[in-house]
């Protein structure tokens, strides 16, 4: 019996070393959908702090402002207010309607 199972053992060779490239593939794939989606939608909405990315050389106002702060055009406090102008979230007026 046991000269069976090492005949078998033997017979088979197994996946092979191929198989560690398995997970080198999935961590590509990973890679590249992180860069593109930095070069492509994130970019767009400033998220990666690379807000003079877009089209046409114009700046997010984001990071005019923090040059601005950082040049020393504006003191810490009018940094800090307009800063919250900037980032508070927008309400989505609904259009065509008013309180009925």
């Amino acid at each position: 019996m046991y000269t069976q199972l090492a005949e078998q053992l033997a017979d088979w060779h197994g996946p092979g070393a191929w198989i560690l490239l398995v997970p080198l593939v999935w961590i590509a794939v990973v890679v590249l959908v992180i860069a593109l989606l930095r070069r492509t939608v994130w970019r767009r909405r400033g998220a990666c702090g690379f807000g003079a990315g877009a089209p046409g050389g114009a700046e997010h106002p984001l990071a005019v402002l923090g040059r601005r702060y950082a040049e020393g055009d504006i003191d810490a406090e009018e940094y800090r207010a307009k800063r919250a102008v900037l980032t508070e979230p927008t309400r989505d007026v609904p259009r065509g309607g008013g309180a009925t």
